[in-house]
Formats: C-alpha cells, sequence, structure tokens
C-alpha cells in the first residue's frame, strides 16, 4: 500500500524538495518495477494470512477492509480534510485488531484507546510539520485545508490522551492477566518523556517527515528502545 501511495503521487512528489529524492519519483526504481514488486508483496501477505490464520473471516476481513482503505485514501481521501487523518488513524487500529485476531488475544479497551488516539496524534503532528515547513505546498493539496492553530491545538489534546489512556491501561487489572501487572505503571513516566521528547523533535526539526524526525533524534530513538526492552521485561520475566 505504501508502493500504491508513492505511484500514485509520483508526478506530485517530484516536485517536493524532499520526497523527490524517493525511489519512484527519483526514478531509481520504474513504475513497472513497482508494480512487479506490489505483486509480490500482495502475494506473499496473502498467503501470510492463509498460514497464520487460515480461514478465519475476520483476519481476512481486516486485511481486505485495509487494502481497500488505503487504495482509496491513495487515489481520493488523503485530498479530503479531517478524513485523511481518520484514514491514516484507522489503518493503525486495524493493525491492532488484525494482532488481536490472530494470536486469540482479547484487546483490552484501554488499549483500543490508546491506540486510536496516539495515531490521531501522530496523524495532527504529521500535517502540522508539513503545513510549517511548506505553508503551501502544491504536492499535498489537503494543507490548504487546515491551519497550524487547528492541527497544533488538536495535537497536544491526543498527546494528553495518549498519556492517559495508556495510564488507564496500565492499571487495568483485566488487561494486564498473566504479566507483572503491578509493574506497568512505572513505564508511565517514561511514556510521559516520550511524548515530551517527541513534541520536542516536532518543533525543532527541520525535515517534514515523521519517520526522518524519529531517526533524527537520537534520544528519543533512546527512550523507545528502552521502553521496548522495559515492556519486553515486565512481560516474559518469570
Amino acid at each position: 500500500v505504501y508502493i500504491i501511495n508513492d505511484l500514485c503521487d509520483k508526478e506530485r512528489d517530484q516536485i517536493h524538495p524532499h520526497k523527490s529524492k524517493r525511489p519512484i519519483p527519483s526514478g531509481e526504481i520504474s513504475s513497472e518495477t513497482a508494480i512487479k514488486i506490489i505483486l509480490v508483496l500482495l502475494l506473499t501477505s496473502v498467503l501470510t494470512n492463509y498460514f497464520v490464520s487460515g480461514f478465519d473471516s475476520i483476519s481476512w476481513l481486516l486485511l481486505g477492509i485495509y487494502f481497500v482503505q488505503n487504495i482509496l485514501y491513495s487515489v481520493k481521501l488523503k485530498q479530503i480534510p479531517i478524513l485523511d487523518i481518520v484514514i491514516i488513524s484507522a489503518g493503525f487500529i486495524i493493525r491492532v485488531f488484525y494482532g488481536s485476531c490472530i494470536f486469540d488475544i482479547e484487546l483490552s479497551k484501554w488499549m483500543y484507546l490508546t491506540v486510536l488516539v496516539a495515531s490521531f496524534y501522530l496523524g495532527f503532528s504529521k500535517r502540522r510539520k508539513e503545513l510549517e515547513m511548506v505553508k503551501s505546498d502544491s504536492t499535498r493539496n489537503v494543507l490548504n485545508f487546515y491551519n497550524y492553530d487547528f492541527l497544533d491545538k488538536n495535537m497536544y489534546v491526543c498527546s494528553a490522551l495518549t498519556i492517559i489512556f495508556y495510564s488507564l491501561w496500565c492499571i487495568d487489572n483485566s488487561s494486564a492477566t498473566d504479566i507483572n501487572k503491578e509493574l506497568l505503571i512505572w513505564t508511565v513516566p517514561l511514556v510521559i518523556l516520550i511524548c515530551i521528547m517527541y513534541n520536542y523533535s516536532i518543533e525543532k526539526s527541520q525535515k517534514d517527515d515523521i519517520v526522518d524526525i524519529l531517526f533524527e533524534n537520537k534520544t528519543l530513538l533512546a527512550l523507545i528502545v528502552i521502553y521496548g526492552f522495559i515492556m519486553i521485561g515486565i512481560i516474559y520475566w518469570p
């Protein structure tokens, strides 16, 4: 779906100062080669889903919805304000439900809400940074419908809600069965620090791509890695 998105944006990305360096708009990978890669990855996705879930209807439905919504997003929906961010957020939610489905793990309501607002947080911050870097971006028409204050306010509202819902997940006994649930609450300060550091990166970075911003801040990367190791320790410690 990311390759399809780049193919749809090829001509617009070719006139973008940063996106023009990507493999498809730069010509490093031809459209024909990209299509072949899409077909290989699509087949791989289908086979992988079959091996991990067989004929489970829910997993196939989620996979289909994810694929279709991203096609619609690439073709048209990305140009519709608010709906573009909703689609981005829906993609994260579908991934979480898909993982819950194939591993047969009940999804906590607090984790669902955490992922929901966190994905909105990322979506608003992405549009905010794009708008800040390019005041009138002809390669992304949807930016013409947004303004900085609107995106800024909603970004920080979602940031606060992410921390609140994550904290509620940590103290919800039903969402932490079979793990050292009493230790989860001690990860909240680290999550707050990660959000603060991410906000700092958004404010200071001169790049408009979230991935580039993430890898640019080594401290933020280190905090995420530390959080990952701590969570692995909490979940799998005997």
